[in-house]
C-alpha cells in the first residue's frame, strides 16, 4: 500500500509543482476520513489539486461553485413529480459524489453552508423526509477566500471545527515556478494522470488506522499539547475533544502512510499545524483570524518528554 501512496504523490506532483508536503497532507486527510479546508488566494492551484486527487484515486468528482444565491437543494438534490410515471422521483445533487470541491464556500449564505456541513458530519442527507446515504469514500475539499476579500461569509468556529485539516498551498518557490512556466498544457497533463489507488484501498486504509498503536508516552505528549491550548491565557479557547481526536487520528494516518503501525512524536508535529491552526485563536487577535503562529507556539513551548 505504501508504494501505491508514493505513486499517487508522484502523479499529483506532475500538476502541482513543489508542494509535496501539501499533497501528502491532503492524502492524509482523505485517508483519515476527514474533510479539507483550503484557504488561499485565487489561482494558487486549489481546484487543480482537487481534480488531480480525484483522478489519481479513481473517485467520482463534482465541483460546486458557491455563490450568494445558491440554495441547499442545489447541493442535496430535489424531488420532482414525474407525470409519465405518476410518481415523485428524486434527482440527486452533486453531493452524491466521492470527492466534492466546494469552491469558495464562504461566498454563500450560512444556510447553504450548513446544508453541506451537515452532510459532511452525518454522511447522509435528508430530503423531503427521507434519509439517503452518501457514497463511500466521501471527501469534501472546501476552498475559502481570505476574509478580507469582498462578499464573503466567514465560517464560524463551530463549522471550522468540522474540517479535519486546513491547508494553504502558497506561492511556488522559484524552481517550481520555472518548471510551471516551462510545462506544457496543464489540462493535457491532467488527462494523462494514472490512477494509483481505488475506493476499496481508501476504505481499507480507514480501517487500518485503528490498528496503529500509540504508546502511553506519546499520548502524554498529545495531552500536554491539548492542555496547553486550554490553560494558557494566550489562547481565547482551547482545542475541543473533536480537535484532539482529529490530531490523534491524523498522526496515526501519517504513520500508516509511512509504513508504520506505531505513532512517533514527529508524526504529531507534522500534522499539528494543519489540524490546529483553524481551531485556535489568540486572545490578542480581535480580528478572528487563525494563523500558523499558534501551532508553532505549541511546538516550541511543549516538550516531547515531560520533566
Amino acid at each position: 500500500m505504501q508504494s501505491k501512496i508514493e505513486n499517487a504523490v508522484k502523479e499529483v506532483s506532475k500538476v502541482i509543482f513543489g508542494k509535496e508536503k501539501q499533497i501528502r497532507l491532503s492524502l492524509c486527510c482523505l485517508f483519515a476520513g476527514g474533510h479539507l479546508l483550503m484557504e488561499d488566494k485565487p489561482g494558487m492551484g486549489k481546484t487543480t489539486l482537487s481534480q488531480a486527487l480525484a483522478k489519481v484515486m479513481g473517485l467520482n468528482y463534482s465541483r460546486i461553485q458557491f455563490t450568494s444565491d445558491l440554495l441547499p437543494a442545489d447541493i442535496l438534490g430535489v424531488t420532482i413529480y414525474d407525470q409519465n410515471k405518476a410518481e415523485f422521483t428524486f434527482h440527486p445533487g452533486p453531493v452524491f459524489s466521492n470527492l466534492i470541491l466546494a469552491d469558495e464556500i464562504n461566498r454563500t449564505t450560512p444556510k447553504t453552508q450548513s446544508a453541506l456541513l451537515e452532510a459532511m458530519e452525518e454522511g447522509q442527507v435528508s430530503v423531503d423526509g427521507e434519509t439517503r446515504k452518501l457514497p463511500l469514500p466521501f471527501f469534501v475539499i472546501a476552498t475559502q477566500n481570505p476574509s478580507s476579500f469582498a462578499g464573503t461569509y466567514p465560517l464560524p468556529e463551530s463549522q471550522l471545527d468540522r474540517f479535519l485539516m486546513r491547508l494553504k498551498i502558497g506561492y511556488p518557490d522559484p524552481s517550481a515556478e520555472r518548471e510551471l512556466l516551462q510545462s506544457s498544457e496543464q489540462r493535457a497533463t491532467m488527462d494523462e494522470l494514472q490512477q494509483c489507488l481505488s475506493s476499496a484501498d481508501i476504505i481499507d486504509l480507514h480501517e487500518q488506522i485503528n490498528q496503529v498503536h500509540a504508546t502511553d508516552s506519546l499520548l502524554d505528549y498529545v495531552q500536554r499539547l491539548i492542555a496547553y491550548t486550554r490553560q494558557d491565557d494566550k489562547f481565547s479557547f482551547g482545542l475541543s475533544p473533536r480537535g484532539a481526536i482529529a490530531l490523534m487520528r491524523s498522526a496515526k494516518t501519517w504513520a500508516l502512510m509511512d509504513g508504520r503501525k506505531h505513532v512517533l512524536p514527529e508524526d504529531v508535529q507534522i500534522v499539528l499545524p494543519a489540524v490546529t491552526d483553524h481551531r485556535l485563536r489568540a486572545v490578542s487577535d480581535s480580528s478572528g483570524r487563525h494563523g500558523e503562529e499558534y501551532s508553532q507556539r505549541l511546538l516550541s513551548e511543549v516538550d516531547i518528554v515531560s520533566d
